[in-house]
């Protein structure tokens, strides 16, 4: 026998505490002619009567009455399940569980995150940090924080920050070892790559550019790779999340200052759906959002120039 819907259920539960299919009707909206064919459905497909009926009264049998005892603990119980699903949603509570690259979250979420916890005290938060991609939803994250430019993906994304990476060495490499002038003089540098791609992919005055590039270290952790930029070791593609305090006081310089990676890419926030957020989820992002937003506060004062193409003005001509 297939369960009873829980909308006839709470139908009968308003009937019965009502003793007026009338009274029940103007509860919930329906009229007394739904209400009885509704309550007339149920003791078919139970085969049991649960109401006397006369023209007077409406009583609840032997098998009614236990049938409601029975089941008003079941409505109740479902009645505080969605309390404490709307309570979860509207308040920001128990554990979020955040992935982020290591490098960025220690630069700029970990020195804010007193701040925010202080303003949601029933909120705590786990952090996993790692520069590599992971399966959120089979690890179980909430919320992924991604520099990255990313694909189309059934997972919900919201942009927080631009990102720019430069391509950087110190003063003291570049007086060893030159100032590149092009692309192609970077075939002579060694040049240290975050991953095992060691392909630089760039946008410039001619367009995209894909660039090999090679060098005696790479690494999976962005830390490392910075450390080894700043100790004179080669030329990197960096974020300026990353190195804009080195750039800031010289202890890096930027290079051929017209390319860059995509535009697209993006400081975003990554999770698995966009109903019914929860309120931890969403105090977190929009509190990461209004911290950096669309010119992050790592980029001010930095003179980065993007090349943008040159759109030729009409030439106007007196008219004879």
């Amino acid at each position: 026998m297939p369960l009873t819907p829980i909308t006839d259920l709470e139908i009968f539960a308003r009937v019965a505490a009502a003793g007026n299919m009338s009274a029940a009707g103007r509860d919930m909206g329906l009229s007394p002619a739904v209400v009885s064919k509704r309550i007339s459905h149920m003791e078919e497909r139970l085969g049991a009567r649960l109401f006397q009926r006369t023209t007077r009264q409406l009583k609840l049998t032997e098998t009614g009455k236990g049938f409601y005892d029975r089941i008003i603990g079941i409505l109740n119980d479902i009645e505080e399940a969605e309390a404490f699903v709307s309570q979860l949603n509207a308040k920001a509570s128990g554990i979020l569980r955040v992935t982020a690259p290591t490098g960025f979250c220690r630069r700029h979420m970990a020195p804010y995150l007193a701040g925010f916890l202080q303003q949601h005290p029933e909120l705590n938060l786990e952090l996993h940090l790692t520069d590599s991609i992971i399966d959120i939803v089979g690890e179980g994250i909430d919320l992924a924080i991604r520099v990255a430019e990313l694909d189309d993906s059934s997972l919900v994304a919201r942009r927080l920050a631009p990102c720019h990476r430069v391509i950087c060495a110190t003063p003291d490499y570049l007086e060893r070892h030159g100032v590149p002038q092009t692309l192609s003089d970077l075939a002579q540098h060694n040049c240290l790559t975050v991953g095992f791609q060691s392909v630089w992919r760039l946008e410039g005055p001619e367009g995209h550019a894909t660039l090999r590039v090679s060098g005696n270290l790479r690494s999976n952790s962005s830390d490392v790779v910075h450390e080894a930029l700043l100790s004179g070791l080669g030329i990197g593609l960096r974020s300026t999340w990353d190195v804009s305090d080195d750039l800031k006081t010289g202890r890096l310089r930027i290079l051929l200052p017209d390319y860059h990676e995509s535009a697209r890419l993006g400081v975003y926030a990554v999770y698995p759906c966009r109903q019914f957020v929860p309120a931890k989820l969403r105090v977190f992002v929009d509190f990461l959002a209004q911290l950096y937003g669309p010119e992050p506060y790592w980029d001010r004062g930095l003179n980065i120039r993007r090349w943008q193409p040159t759109v030729k003005k009409p030439i106007l001509r007196a008219a004879p």
